[in-house]
């Protein structure tokens, strides 16, 4: 597999969820990329564009803050110049993981997620009971300056009752199989920004 001089790390991630389902990155894209990143979350927060994220799909979703308490925007190419190098970083991953693991993934959808200060989300798996197009879930983190007082870790729950706690720190990316780990998000002392997305390939559910 090929990487490109601005991904190096795309090899160490096909081989992490290879091996373990799951990979965490420090530094996978350059600072001020982070940093435009993070400008424009905070931006479209201030706009009122980011609208509090619910629970289940379809017409059975709903906002319970007792769950997860996240403000979120979906992404859609063509919005911003900074949101689009984004996406073809990550269209970059995908290739890459089809490259090494045959997953078949299609396409990729994501999202900022701002948890202010006090917000949580419950433990869960990213994948539908109805709908198995999840197939490899990917956060990436835009916060400056954490410090592990601040809280908002991920925290995974691994095989063998093992859990792993992720610092949600501007630049690292965590990928995971969907339906394989199930997390939670701790509560954060602070704003708490990422990017949130999940590759997705050819599902179970009729076109």
């Amino acid at each position: 597999m090929h990487n490109t001089p601005e991904f190096p790390m795309l090899s160490a991630i096909v081989d992490d969820l290879a091996c373990q389902g799951w990979s965490q990155q420090a530094h996978f894209l350059p600072a001020g990329l982070v940093s435009a990143l993070a400008t424009e979350c905070r931006r479209r927060a201030a706009e009122g564009e980011l609208n509090p994220a619910g629970v289940g799909r379809g017409a059975a979703q709903e906002v319970r803050e007792t769950i997860r308490g996240d403000h979120i925007l979906w992404l859609e190419p063509g919005e911003s110049e900074v949101c689009d190098e984004y996406l073809t970083a990550m269209d970059d991953l995908r290739q890459a993981i089809n490259q090494g693991l045959f997953l078949g993934l299609e396409d990729y959808e994501c999202h900022f997620a701002l948890y202010p200060a006090g917000a949580f989300y419950k433990r869960h798996l990213d994948r539908f009971r109805d709908d198995d197009r999840r197939a490899v879930s990917a956060v990436f983190y835009l916060n400056s300056d954490w410090q592990p007082g601040d809280g908002g870790e991920l925290r995974m729950f691994l095989a063998d009752e093992r859990e792993h706690d992720v610092q949600p720190t501007g630049g690292t990316l965590v990928v995971f199989l969907s339906g394989d780990v199930p997390h939670e998000v701790l509560v954060t002392g602070r704003d708490r920004l990422s990017l949130t997305g999940w590759f997705r390939r050819r599902g179970n559910e009729p076109f």
